[in-house]
């Protein structure tokens, strides 16, 4: 028997009952179920394999990240930094990274992207709509970063 409480299952439309046409995860033998976790788990690796991307996440998931791996017998979180909205058909992903300094940006997020998409689709079946990437900081070899912002400095663009 399986927890429910962490996951969603992947159904046929309920409009009109079973649809003409089959997904990979809704057949005439059974239904598969896909986890948010294991969506956020082959997400985050594909992320992580993308050249220019430093690390998933913000400051503070990075800094838990840190704290948990030195702990002995625990595992690397590969979700670290995603957060998916896993639904019957599909799946949307977002992402956290820190990129290397003299990337450009909108080239690795295109490419991570484009990663994410390739993994999620062939691994899981889903379509996914959309993989929002933000990028929290840049990683300079040698100088350590400091999430700290100034709150009281209004901003200049909108």
């Amino acid at each position: 028997m399986t927890d429910k409480s962490n996951e969603k299952s992947v159904r046929a439309s309920s409009s009109g009952g079973e649809s003409s046409s089959e997904s990979a995860l809704v057949t005439q033998h059974g239904r598969t179920t896909i986890t948010d976790s294991v969506v956020s788990k082959i997400a985050g690796i594909s992320t992580r394999d993308v050249s220019g991307v430093y690390a998933l996440g913000g400051g503070a998931a990075r800094a838990v990240g840190a704290i948990r791996e030195r702990i002995p017998g625990s595992r690397t979180n590969h979700g670290q930094g995603v957060s998916v909205e896993v639904g019957e058909r599909q799946a949307a992903v977002d992402v956290e990274i820190v990129a290397e300094y003299g990337v450009a940006i909108a080239d690795l997020a295109e490419a991570v992207r484009r990663n994410v998409i390739a993994s999620l689709e062939r691994m899981t079946g889903l379509e996914v709509t959309e993989v929002n990437v933000t990028v929290q900081d840049v990683y300079i070899e040698g100088v350590e970063s400091s999430d700290d912002t100034d709150d009281e400095q209004q901003s200049r663009v909108q």
